[in-house]
Parts: C-alpha cells; structure tokens; sequence
C-alpha cells in the first residue's frame, strides 16, 4: 500500500507543478524541448492507465481514445485532431489515482502477465510496476517545473 500513497503523492506533486502555469501556453514547445506541457500532463495521464492495464488485464482504461496523442514516441506537431483541453486533462489527472488504488490494491503482489524490461531492469510484479510508474511521473513533473520556470522566463 505504500506504492499507493508514493503514486498519491507524485499526483499531488504534478498537480502544484500544472498550477504554477496557470495562464501560461499549454501549447507551446519551447526551444530545447521536444512537446509541450499539454502533452507532458496528458502523456503522465495515459501512461498510468497504461502501467494499470498491464497490471490488472481487466482494468477499463479512461479516456483511451487519448492514446494516439499522448503515448511514448507521440508528439503534438504530429496531431491530426486537437488534443483535449486543459481543463478535461486535469479534470482526469485529479480522480485517476483513486480510482487506480481502488482497481490495483489487492493485485500489486501478483506476478505480471508479460514483465516490462526497460534498460536492463525488469519489473514483474505490479507493485514493482507501480514504483516505476511513480517514477516516471516523477520525470515528467520535473519537465514540467522546468517549462513553469521558462513560462515566468
């Protein structure tokens, strides 16, 4: 259960991270970056329904319609449609880490279906998933700190 509260926190973490660009472009790329901060809150949001689904194979992914927009390797100079608003993707971000502890509580000892393995590193429990998905969260809300900084800039 300790994971769960580590994801509360890290959600918690993102969401003063996206306050602190309040009124700033959620569209714009600045120069040394490679998306823009709609893309690193909807991207933090996809993932973690990915990360759920792998380790619960009947957990219903939110929003899956967002895939194609914010997985790994996308980017928001390759959208053919518009993005969701700023307001639908907070408004996702701000109810999906309950909803995700109350499907993977009791499934973070079990094994997974098909480990990940990234960089040498496998994960193949759903706690040991979770903690990577608390991570990565983590790297995308630094981006995020760093693209409120050069908004202020």
């Amino acid at each position: 259960m300790e994971t769960i509260e580590q994801m509360k926190f890290a959600r918690g973490y993102t969401l003063g991270q996206l306050s602190k660009l309040e009124g700033a472009d959620w569209d714009r790329v600045h120069p040394g970056f490679s998306n823009n901060i709609r893309w690193n809150a909807g991207h933090i949001f996809v993932s973690l329904e990915n990360f759920a689904k792998m380790i619960a194979p009947d957990y219903e992914i939110e929003q899956p319609e967002w895939a194609g927009l914010f997985n790994t390797g996308t980017s928001p100079v390759n959208w053919d449609e518009e993005g969701p608003s700023k307001e639908e993707i907070l408004s996702a971000l701000k109810v999906q880490t309950d909803r995700i502890a109350g499907a993977l509580g009791e499934k973070l000892d079990a094994r997974l279906g098909r480990p990940l393995e990234i960089a040498g590193h496998e994960m193949d429990t759903g706690e040991k998933l979770l903690q990577f998905a608390v991570w990565h969260e983590g790297i995308h809300a630094g981006i995020l700190n760093a693209m409120a900084h050069l908004a202020k800039a």
